[in-house]
């Protein structure tokens, strides 16, 4: 079995724990691992009894210890998450996508063809998959779903067929049972 792994932590443990009071829940996670360090420091203590404390994976904590060791608090405080890149799509867009995903009249088919809309209504040139992707994210639509109804359709006709269809309802529940004695 390999020896632990022992480093010089040039900080105290109340150093330590006010940089993590100020700090971030990522960069939280990594003082903490950096407190079981200061507190086996002379003994030694493994990365992998290390990660079981805090509940982390074993090779962030090596990753961690690496920074320390290279480049001190600074480098292990350092992380550079950026999060998501901004999107090409802006509110106004947004908004009126939503109002055509919205309608049911609208009459497009599918995706391609509202990208297409899209592109040459706004001058852009959006990408099928990060298209798709943003409309399914954002407005939770489906494809190969039925319409609530179709854009064509006659809504007198859709009236009408629900007043007689309502009519033979009653009808045929009015009607005696065959075999019935009453």
């Amino acid at each position: 079995m390999a020896y632990s792994k022992t480093f010089k932590i040039k900080e105290s443990v109340a150093e330590i724990k006010q940089l993590k009071k100020q700090s971030i829940t990522i960069i939280a996670k990594r003082l903490d691992a950096l407190l079981v360090f200061k507190e086996y420091e002379k003994e030694g203590i493994s990365k992998r009894t290390v990660a079981d404390i805090i509940g982390v994976n074993h090779n962030s904590i090596q990753t961690w210890r690496s920074l320390y060791i290279s480049g001190g608090i600074k480098a292990l405080m350092n992380h550079n998450n950026k999060g998501y890149k901004p999107s090409k799509i802006n509110a106004d867009q947004e908004k009126a996508l939503k109002n055509i995903v919205n309608n049911p009249e609208n009459g497009f088919v599918g995706y391609i063809e509202l990208q297409t809309w899209f592109n040459e209504t706004y001058k852009m040139s959006i990408e099928y998959n990060t298209f798709r992707t943003f409309i399914i994210r954002k407005f939770k639509t489906k494809i190969k779903v039925a319409r609530k109804y179709h854009a064509k359709k006659d809504q007198d006709a859709v009236d009408s067929f629900k007043k007689t269809s309502i009519r033979s309802v009653k009808q045929s529940s009015m009607k005696k049972p065959k075999g019935s004695s009453k």
